[in-house]
Parts: C-alpha cells; sequence; structure tokens
C-alpha cells in the first residue's frame, strides 16, 4: 500500500512517514518536490543510522503525490489545508483522505492553547464538504510528533478515529496499530472529531505547564 503524505516535511507528518515506512511505500509530499526529496532522503538515513528495515521512500510534489497514494494523509497547517485542496479534488476521488489538521488560533496569530473552528464544526468535516467525492477519516491529532520521530521506542498514545465510512475507519484504525504501542479507537461519525481536534490545545498546554517531552492521551477502562 502507497501511502502519501502531504506536507510531509513538517513535523507531524515527517514523524508518520518514518513510522509508516516500515510496511509501506512512503510517499512525502510537499508544495516543491525539491523539499519532499531532501526530507525522504533524511528520513532514510534516519532509519538506517537506527538499524530499522523499511519500504520504497519518496519525495513528490503533492499533486503528484495525491496521484499515486493509496491512502492520503493531510499533515498541513489549518491556514493552507484548502489552499492546497483546490487543486487536488480530481486526484482525491474515490481516495481515502486522513485529516489530521486540528484548528489551532496560531492561524490568527493567537495562542496554539486556543481554537478557530470552522463553519463546519472540525477540520475533518471541512475537508469532507470540500473533497465530496473522497472518504475522510479523522485520526492522529492526538499523537506528539516527537514520540513519533522517538522511532527506536513505542508510542504511548491511544488514536481516537472517526469516519462515516466504516470500512476506511476499520483500514485507518489497523494502519495505527502497526505502530508500535498503539491502540486505535473507533469513536465513530466524523461529526465527533470536533471534539477529539480540540483535545490537541489541551495537552500543548499540558506540556508548556510541565515541561513535557509530549504528553498524549489514553481511554482507559475499554477493551477492545
Amino acid at each position: 500500500m502507497k501511502i502519501a503524505i502531504l506536507g510531509g516535511t513538517g513535523d507531524q507528518g515527517f514523524g508518520l512517514a518514518l513510522r509508516f515506512a516500515k510496511n509501506h511505500d512512503v510517499i512525502i509530499g510537499s508544495r516543491k518536490k525539491e523539499k519532499a526529496e531532501e526530507a525522504s532522503n533524511k528520513a532514510k538515513e534516519i532509519l538506517s543510522s537506527k538499524g530499522l528495515t523499511y519500504k520504497n521512500i519518496i519525495g513528490l510534489d503533492n499533486k503528484e503525490a495525491s496521484k499515486e497514494g493509496d491512502i492520503v494523509i493531510l499533515s498541513l497547517p489549518y491556514q493552507h489545508i484548502l489552499s492546497t485542496l483546490k487543486d487536488l479534488k480530481e486526484e482525491l476521488k474515490g481516495k481515502i483522505v486522513v485529516s489530521i489538521g486540528v484548528p489551532l488560533a496560531t492561524a490568527i496569530g493567537d495562542k496554539a492553547t486556543r481554537v478557530v473552528l470552522p463553519p463546519q464544526g472540525s477540520v475533518a468535516e471541512m475537508v469532507q464538504d470540500y473533497l465530496k467525492d473522497s472518504k475522510v477519516v479523522s485520526a492522529f491529532q492526538n499523537v506528539c510528533c516527537k514520540e513519533l520521530e522517538d522511532v527506536g521506542n513505542p508510542v504511548d498514545c491511544d488514536i481516537l478515529v472517526c469516519g462515516d465510512d466504516v470500512e476506511s475507519k476499520n483500514i485507518i484504525k489497523s494502519l495505527a496499530e502497526e505502530i508500535d504501542g498503539v491502540r486505535a479507537i473507533d469513536c465513530g461519525k466524523l461529526e465527533l472529531s470536533k471534539y477529539i481536534e480540540q483535545i490537541t490545545p489541551l495537552l500543548i498546554g499540558l506540556n508548556i505547564k510541565y515541561k513535557l517531552k509530549g504528553s498524549g492521551i489514553r481511554i482507559t477502562g475499554l477493551k477492545e
């Protein structure tokens, strides 16, 4: 399976690329192909230095990455999501598109511990409203990029997954659980993503208050 990560040069997307490269071909996407290629080479160097095997990792521009990927992950700043997607509707038609975005108020120059909600209620719903012919799944908002990039150790975090298409959700749940230490939880319809996305600024606040490397979330009392 080919996994394309648009904005994969950023911290969160790059961390996911490192983790998924173990079992899948990974395509790191960026506005500029050269930047994506640099990130793909860096990912190979990191994995090789840890003695970890990986599938193919390449860098392409976002349009080519969208075309090539079987699953496309949107690792884009909130304020740039729709402008990036406007030329990608055809490439993303019929595909599973994973929204990992959070509507942080940094998009308007405010604090990362606040949010600015889109009219649709959540970033994931905004993406689904825009990409009507894609199957949007919400996931990976609450896992710290530093945990993802620390490829030699398991990730201590549950991944909360929302979506309206059950099969697509199950595929993303299985993908998430390929990351050592992760448990993926089906949280229901896409509309519930608004609550999951707003956990992230809380975690950011906890990181600041307690000087943490990267807090995560675990759901207790649930046996799957």
